[in-house]
């Protein structure tokens, strides 16, 4: 299991909002910028003050990802 954080890059893209100025806007450490950047597991509070400093859905920022395995 693991998940994207592509969108939320292009959110704050659209939105012309650089990766330090989401992290003040947002109130999250450079620790929990830097998991994002490498699509990490960060916390579920660090997504809901990104989705309201972005005014979107946790759908808009997050996709999950199926990882394919030989079992299937």
């Amino acid at each position: 299991m693991s998940f994207s954080y592509e969108h939320l890059w292009e959110q704050a893209l659209k939105k012309k909002i650089n990766k330090t100025a989401l992290r003040d806007m947002a109130g999250i450490t450079n620790s929990t910028l830097s998991r994002l950047s490498k699509d990490e597991t960060v916390s579920m509070e660090a997504l809901a003050r990104i989705c309201e400093a972005l005014h979107c859905g946790l759908e808009d920022i997050v996709e999950y990802k199926l990882e394919k395995n030989g079992n299937d």
